[in-house]
């Protein structure tokens, strides 16, 4: 029996109806979720440009500013859950365009932080708002992609967190130059003026995003067809993790594995997209100039992301293609003890850093979904992301804690290259484990739409 995670497990050979339903699919429903998301995170993480401002204005210590920022997945975590089996409840068009218009208004309410509690406060409610957006997608490719695309899809998808940073960064240093305009502070329009965007976008979302292929009137019939006794043929192949409810969805060893693994990733990712803009700093720049060199790091990651995610659907394997990026990110992590204060070797250092933890994403997120059944992909999406962010909760706050502690970034990000290489190590021992596991159970007959949708 084979894995998901193995070559023969990839169809053979597509034909011109799946490659043009598939064409179309992609083309209507990824550069506008991709649009989203790069907006969810320039709205997550421009804390990080406003931090060279308002973190004096506030009194914010590293350790503070840290703690905020772990306030915000503590948020997340809480409502991930609920958000995403209110989604499957709801539908994706109602529940994502309520989720963005939330986030928006909350995240200009920011600007008007006047200590470290509203601050906190702020940055708490940020991420209840924020709750259920990534995992709520992830379900929601699922209902469009067949396992054979999700690789490159997802990993396409979350090229807008690198680009939110190459992006952003220069665009949040410019806004920080708007300081005294109308009698606030340059941080504060930062915090206004990159809200806006997720409002006019939630609003928006009700009118461009079908539920699922069933209200999808730019398909034809024949592509409506195919694409759901595909996706319907797949749903009837139960993965490891199948028919449970939520508390054991959240106990199961495949979940926790997965999480585990995912927590580095993220730790890595959202640190470093709150924390490097102050490490470069650091480092003897200007704000202009932090906001260019940021966006090397990032522009980089997103074209290799890309191709990784390509990769690992063209080979159809998981395993490797998720757990050699996680030893790069600890590597790398690891070495920056070695640097000093060179800026050059810093930014090699983040760029394969970020190149590792990015690439990561796509054949992280094909093989989690591989092995949840349709039953358990909302709860099991969600719980995943949900526990994993516990770690980057953790990671958020003790960089900060560390920083302040030590004056050094590099120390800081010792627990991230622990996380990481813990995950690299996971990822096989899975692996292994899930072909017993395989091995061990009865055989199963692949259901006869399964030929024909694939043909």
């Amino acid at each position: 029996m084979n894995t998901p995670s193995t070559p023969s497990a990839q169809p053979a050979e597509k034909s011109a109806l799946e490659k043009a339903t598939m064409r179309k699919v992609a083309w209507r429903t990824l550069p506008f979720l991709m649009l989203c998301y790069f907006i969810a995170y320039v709205d997550r993480v421009n804390a990080g440009f406003a931090a060279l401002q308002m973190n004096h204005d506030l009194g914010l210590s590293q350790a503070m500013f840290g703690l905020g920022g772990s306030l915000f997945f503590i948020a997340y975590i809480l409502f991930e859950i609920p958000s995403n089996l209110a989604m499957q409840k709801f539908g994706a068009r109602l529940w994502i365009a309520r989720i963005m218009v939330t986030w928006g208004v909350v995240g200009g309410l920011a600007a008007f932080a006047v200590g470290p509690y509203s601050y906190y406060l702020g940055r708490f409610l940020l991420g209840a708002a924020e709750a259920g957006f990534f995992p709520g997608v992830i379900l929601y490719l699922t209902y469009w992609f067949p396992k054979a695309y999700r690789g490159r899809i997802v990993a396409t998808f979350m090229v807008a967190i690198p680009i939110s940073s190459l992006l952003g960064s220069p665009i949040s240093a410019a806004l920080l130059g708007t300081d005294g305009w109308l009698g606030l502070r340059g941080w504060q329009w930062l915090f206004i003026l990159e809200a806006i965007p997720a409002v006019v976008l939630g609003v928006a979302v009700f009118f461009i995003l079908p539920n699922r292929p069933d209200n999808a009137r730019w398909l034809t019939p024949e592509q409506r067809d195919w694409l759901k006794q595909r996706l319907e043929a797949e749903a009837r192949q139960a993965g490891p993790v199948a028919h449970m409810s939520v508390l054991q969805i959240l106990k199961n060893k495949y979940v926790l594995a997965l999480a585990v693994v995912y927590a580095g990733s993220s730790a890595t990712s959202n640190a470093l997209s709150l924390w490097q803009p102050q490490i470069l700093k650091s480092l003897g720049l200007t704000t202009m100039e932090t906001g260019l060199m940021n966006g090397i790091p990032f522009a980089i990651a997103s074209i290799v992301m890309v191709l990784w995610g390509r990769r690992a659907d063209k080979s159809g394997e998981r395993i490797w293609n998720t757990a050699l990026p996680l030893a790069l990110t600890s590597g790398c992590l690891l070495a920056t003890q070695l640097v000093g204060g060179s800026l050059a070797f810093t930014m090699v250092l983040l760029t394969f850093i970020l190149v590792g933890t990015y690439s990561i994403k796509g054949p992280f997120w094909a093989l989690s979904t591989e092995w949840l059944s349709a039953s358990t992909a909302a709860a099991g999406i969600a719980a995943i992301n949900m526990l994993a962010h516990i770690g980057t909760s953790g990671a958020t706050w003790m960089l900060g804690a560390i920083k302040d502690a030590t004056g050094s970034y590099p120390l800081a990000l010792l627990p991230l290259a622990l996380l990481t290489g813990l995950g690299a190590v996971i990822v096989p021992w899975m692996g292994r484990s899930q072909s017993r596991d395989a091995a061990a159970a009865p055989a199963m007959p692949l259901p006869a739409a399964t030929s024909s949708s694939v043909a």
